[in-house]
């Protein structure tokens, strides 16, 4: 399944071209970016894709970057720009436009003695940890058309209307009641979206208090708790959909299953995650792709 997958994702980036963005540089764009996904598709460190014994017979042809010449390449900007097609490419062309959306985040931790400064403590599953999160807002598909990447205690109400502007139709929006948030709520309708979401508890109680509420927000009350019509209350039972997506995205081979000790810092953790992200929907589509032709 590695072999397919990156020969998919290098038929993905002959579709963006591989032209050389200065004659400064010996490789172009998409090498440095086939190197890469090399060492994330095996869960490896850069160095260890820089090494040719790494590489099966027929998967890679030339000669191969040094570790040092990625490192400077990565944080080019016509690298950057590259990936950013890509992701464009393989998560949203040719999609349908869903009309159900889900959020949730997705604790990403590492090691409390770890010293990355950009990490932070907030909540895990089963208590508290250090260090990042993913924040994603996907259809019933498990296709991601938004996401972040943000330290562990980064507000999620914060991190849903940033996402928000990703978005460019309208539909619902299922979340839990983290994000129960009149300025979430807010962002989702100037999105043409109805958010819908559980009361969030404010010292046991499930009140929403007496100042002015956004009208959305009433509508999500009402859709859940209306004893007459079930609509809302079965709607927002797909929510489920969203921790599917992150447990198939931790349990496959070569997936977000945590972060490795070399990836530390913001930027080194946020190109991580968006190439497992599209290396995700690769094996995906290469999935329903075998059981079409099955």
């Amino acid at each position: 399944m590695e072999h397919d997958l990156f020969r998919a994702l290098k038929a993905a980036l002959r579709r963006l071209g591989r032209r050389r963005q200065s004659h400064r540089f010996r490789y172009t764009d998409a090498t440095v970016v086939e190197v890469y996904y090399w060492s994330v598709v095996n869960d490896r460190a850069v160095l260890w894709a820089c090494q040719s014994s790494h590489w099966p017979p027929g998967l890679r042809r030339g000669s191969l970057p040094s570790q040092s010449d990625m490192s400077r390449r990565l944080r080019t900007r016509s690298v950057q720009r590259l990936i950013a097609r890509l992701e464009q490419l393989v998560l949203r062309t040719n999609r349908a436009v869903p009309l159900v959306y889900m959020i949730d985040g997705k604790p990403l931790p590492i090691a409390g003695h770890s010293r990355d400064p950009e990490a932070g403590y907030g909540r895990a599953v089963g208590g508290k940890a250090k260090g990042y999160k993913l924040h994603a807002l996907i259809d019933l598909t498990g296709t991601v058309w938004a996401w972040r990447v943000a330290p562990m205690n980064a507000d999620e109400r914060t991190m849903g209307r940033r996402m928000m502007r990703d978005l460019h139709s309208g539909g619902y929006l299922l979340a839990d009641a983290n994000y129960d948030s009149n300025k979430l709520y807010a962002a989702a309708a100037a999105r043409g979206v109805q958010m819908v979401s559980p009361r969030r508890q404010r010292g046991g109680k499930m009140g929403l208090g007496h100042h002015p509420h956004h009208p959305t927000r009433l509508r999500s009350r009402d859709m859940l708790e209306n004893g007459v019509f079930d609509f809302g209350a079965r709607l927002h039972e797909l929510r489920r959909g969203i921790e599917r997506f992150f447990g198939t995205l931790s349990s496959t081979g070569g997936g977000l299953t945590c972060l490795p000790g070399w990836v530390r810092r913001y930027r080194r953790v946020r190109l991580w995650v968006q190439a497992k992200l599209i290396l995700n929907q690769l094996r995906a589509d290469l999935r329903h792709a075998l059981a079409a032709a099955a």
